[in-house]
């Protein structure tokens, strides 16, 4: 990468810059996502590689600019990780590589006292650093995908006593939301579709807090969902046997149904029986 970058390397990778190439960092970690998710390890292997070059690339060029190197990332996360892991490398270790919350090292094979001891360390580590501006919610970065950001401002907001009882104080919640993005989107001004955006992201955020209360993560039902309508859309595609646009809604309509009873049916099959198999 230092090659790459240095004079005489190669002209596109020299004018790159932090702002030209973070929209591949976001591509090369959904690619990863996606080898994981297909369980494709060969092309696992060369995602992760791809990702990685994402890491050497910033920290490359904020080498070139005077700001950090790459042995400062990795130095930065070496003890980020003895830091927030008293019960392996020890409290005096943990200690001296910045942690100042005082926690419980004996987790005794506990992954939630693991879990618990990482966030009393972060918060403790975010109140020490912090300055009088700060929000808790300033570690919640911008640049996640907005349904993760969406779940991770509602858990932030929760702790803090700011959240809904029950998962069931959301269902109103959504009924008011959707009348009120009704209510927008039934206007005929043009001017109105920022408002009608607005609305939308309440929707969509009460939603994802929803599924934050049931213990869904938002990301993955998507996803799960954006899966099911590809393969079903496909079968309708198949079992067509000419272009969808040839036929009329009640005949797309009714091959939508078939597919989600074929398809569904096939994955009833395929589940495994007993208590693991439930979905």
């Amino acid at each position: 990468m230092a090659r790459l970058r240095a004079p005489g390397g190669c002209p596109w990778d020299r004018e790159q810059t932090f702002d030209s190439i973070r929209k591949y960092t976001l591509e090369e970690a959904y690619e990863v996502f996606d080898a994981i998710e297909r369980r494709d390890f060969a092309h696992l292997s060369e995602e992760l590689g791809d990702l990685l070059l994402q890491v050497l690339f910033y920290a490359e060029m904020a080498a070139n600019e005077g700001h950090f190197s790459i042995t400062d990332v990795l130095d930065h996360l070496n003890r980020k990780l003895i830091r927030r892991h008293p019960h392996v490398f020890g409290e005096e270790a943990s200690r001296a590589a910045g942690n100042v919350a005082n926690v419980d090292a004996a987790v005794e094979g506990s992954a939630d006292r693991v879990l618990r001891n990482w966030e009393e360390i972060k918060a403790a580590e975010a109140l020490h650093a912090a300055d009088a501006s700060a929000s808790r919610l300033d570690s919640v970065h911008r640049g996640m995908p907005a349904l993760a950001e969406a779940a991770k401002l509602g858990s932030k907001a929760a702790k803090a006593g700011f959240d809904w009882t029950h998962w069931r104080d959301l269902l109103p919640k959504i009924v008011e939301e959707t009348a009120e993005l009704e209510a927008e989107a039934a206007s005929d001004d043009p001017l109105r579709k920022s408002a009608m955006e607005a609305e939308l992201g309440d929707l969509l955020f009460t939603v994802v807090n929803l599924g934050r209360h049931l213990g869904v993560d938002a990301e993955m039902a998507l996803r799960g969902c954006n899966l099911r309508f590809r393969q079903r859309f496909r079968e309708m595609e198949w079992a067509a046997g000419r272009r969808l646009e040839e036929l009329s809604a009640a005949e797309l309509e009714e091959l939508w149904v078939r597919a989600k009873q074929k398809l569904g049916d096939a994955s009833a099959a395929e589940r495994p029986e007993g208590p693991e198999g439930r979905s």
